[in-house]
């Protein structure tokens, strides 16, 4: 390290849509389903964006605008066109869409681009399903015209299209360049499922070979010209910020370039990662902690049980619970406690972004908010929202931790890069790197939460009326989601899983409180129903043993009104051999 600045400032490049256009067939829609025949009909069913590409080497590309982070969206989405295509498994590859909610909406979600919610199929089926029908069609009709044939005659099987009369053959790359000047037609025949390839059938995932040969771009594998990692001393306690810092200890540490206090706390610069985390460890930060929150989790519980006694908002009412339990046969009590949890994905937090002399902003990240993240950073550096270009890259893993409302590592990662900026340092790419430690003690978590149930059973060992009272923190609370998530001081978030409980039960009530702390929460896989899920399920269990009925048989007595919970039960039974003997040595 030869010069140390110390300021106080208060996948191989970008996966490009338009690649090879020119050499190929390029199609995107951008329509709800509900609105597609109407919009074909006014000329606008078609957007000058990209959801299939096939280029003249034959190769089919699946514009992706969902994250790829281990749950098999690419593959699925895949599938999707390639079937209504009519394309070769093997030809057919995926990348990332680049941030733009006017072309790569999710259709689910309203006029956002993101990933969540299990979503991703859902929205895409029939847009992606008439994308890969259009390709088609365009194809074929470019044959037709070329063997001056009826499109009728034509067939198109494994990324061929045939004419039997004949015995001409065409693959798609044949076709794909004579093909990009057809008329995209208005109207397509979509399959019927009995028609299906790829969909509902076992086909290889589209990311496998890149993720076991290491070729695979995840954000940690982003090397760009002239890039420095940087890493934050965060601290100790949420709400404490920067008294003062002692840089001195950095001297002499090989690669380290620049110490520089940001919002969040003190980042380190390096060549490297290895280099800035030494240099991060012989920090030496006095924090101000006259501000920041001291309670303990054993504190918060006791206030949450505390805060139990008393009837929260209510989020469900039928029938009168509490008059139903005060005459039944017997009464059960329970409660449960959850605590606080941290996403852990396998990859930890991590962004790219750099400044160009443009004042365009570019930022490679396994990007699961598009839209919010490129408005939050647009705001922060003060452009306009399409200046800020982000590439989405593989993400290892997020559980909705890459889907904060508050963009919180990005705005990290692009306050250091504007310290650098402002110190005439501009197209320098920024890496921030967040280790384990830092996800699991200076991230968002699943919110801690109490749980207080009671319910009463008839002398027949029937429910005949249910109480829930949930106690924790709102995740939706103070965010942009805040107005649709939260109503009559309910989240919906928090009561997941107990607000629809499918049970048939003669009188139920459910109520919240959502107190206020500093501690930082976000949606966790599943979000509500990972602590409303074990609560319910079992208290479920303890009634079934106090009216000593089989769990199974007193659930299937409670779902009368709901086939598809009942299936999933009784398949869960029967697969489980349910009711049988267990094996000799075995013990349930």
């Amino acid at each position: 390290m030869n010069d140390i600045r110390i300021e106080n400032v208060s996948r191989r490049g970008f996966l490009k849509a338009g690649g090879a256009l020119s050499a190929g067939l390029v199609l995107g829609v951008h329509v709800p389903a509900s609105a597609q025949g109407a919009a074909a009909k006014a000329g606008t069913a078609f957007a000058p964006n990209a959801f299939v590409r096939i280029g003249t080497d034959n190769t089919v590309t699946v514009v992706s605008k969902h994250l790829e982070m281990g749950q098999g969206s690419y593959t699925g989405l895949a599938t999707i066109v390639a079937d209504e295509l009519d394309a070769a498994w093997g030809q057919v590859k995926v990348e990332g869409a680049p941030a733009d909610a006017s072309r790569y909406n999710n259709l689910l979600w309203g006029p956002a681009q993101g990933t969540g919610g299990s979503t991703a199929i859902a929205n895409s089926w029939e847009q992606l399903r008439k994308a890969g029908a259009t390709a088609r069609a365009m194809l074929v009709a470019t044959a037709a015209q070329r063997w001056n044939v009826p499109a009728a005659s034509l067939t198109v099987k494994g990324g061929v299209v045939a004419h039997a009369g004949s015995n001409r053959k065409a693959t798609f790359g044949e076709l794909a360049a004579a093909a990009a000047s057809q008329a995209v037609p208005a109207e397509v025949k979509l399959k019927e499922p009995k028609d299906f390839t790829y969909i509902g059938k076992h086909v290889p995932r589209v990311d496998s070979k890149a993720k076991s040969n290491g070729t695979a771009i995840f954000t940690q594998d982003q090397k760009l010209p002239g890039m420095l990692t940087a890493l934050v001393a965060h601290p100790p306690r949420f709400g404490a910020k920067v008294a003062s810092f002692d840089a001195a200890g950095v001297q002499g540490i090989p690669g380290v370039r620049q110490v520089i206090e940001i919002p969040t706390g003190v980042a380190v610069l390096a060549n490297n990662f290895w280099s800035a985390k030494k240099a991060r460890d012989a920090l030496k930060v006095q924090w101000d902690e006259s501000g920041a929150y001291k309670g303990s989790s054993a504190a918060i519980m006791a206030g949450f049980r505390k805060a139990a006694e008393q009837p929260g908002a209510v989020a469900r009412s039928e029938g009168d619970a509490a008059k139903a339990i005060a005459g039944a046969a017997r009464v059960l009590e329970a409660s449960y406690e959850f605590p606080y949890l941290a996403h852990a994905a396998m990859e930890p937090l991590n962004c790219v972004i750099r400044i160009a002399d443009d004042d365009t902003i570019e930022v490679w990240n396994g990007e699961q908010m598009h839209t919010g993240d490129q408005f939050a950073l647009a705001k922060y550096f003060g452009v306009k929202p399409e200046q800020v270009k982000i590439n989405m890259l593989f993400a290892g893993g997020s559980f909705g931790r890459r889907a904060n409302p508050a963009a919180d590592y990005l705005l990290e990662c692009a306050s250091i890069a504007l310290a650098l900026a402002r110190a005439g340092q501009r197209n320098v790419p920024v890496k921030l790197v967040w280790t384990r430690e830092d996800d699991m003690r200076a991230g968002y978590y699943r919110p801690a939460f109490f749980h207080s149930l009671k319910a009463g059973l008839d002398a027949g060992g029937n429910v005949v009326g249910w109480q829930h009272r949930l106690v924790g923190q709102s995740i939706a609370a103070g965010t942009a989601f805040e107005s649709g998530m939260v109503k009559n001081g309910v989240d919906a978030t928090s009561v997941e899983g107990a607000l629809n409980l499918p049970y048939a039960l003669p009188a139920i009530h459910v109520d919240l409180h959502s107190p206020k702390l500093p501690v930082p929460v976000l949606w966790w896989r599943s979000v509500g129903s990972t602590h409303t899920a074990y609560s319910t399920e079992t208290f479920v269990d303890e009634l079934a043993a106090a009216a000593k009925q089989d769990p199974v048989e007193f659930r299937r007595g409670l779902l009368g009104k709901h086939p598809r919970h009942l299936a999933v039960l009784e398949l869960a039974a029967r697969e489980a051999g349910w009711g049988k003997p267990l094996a000799p040595g075995k013990s349930g």
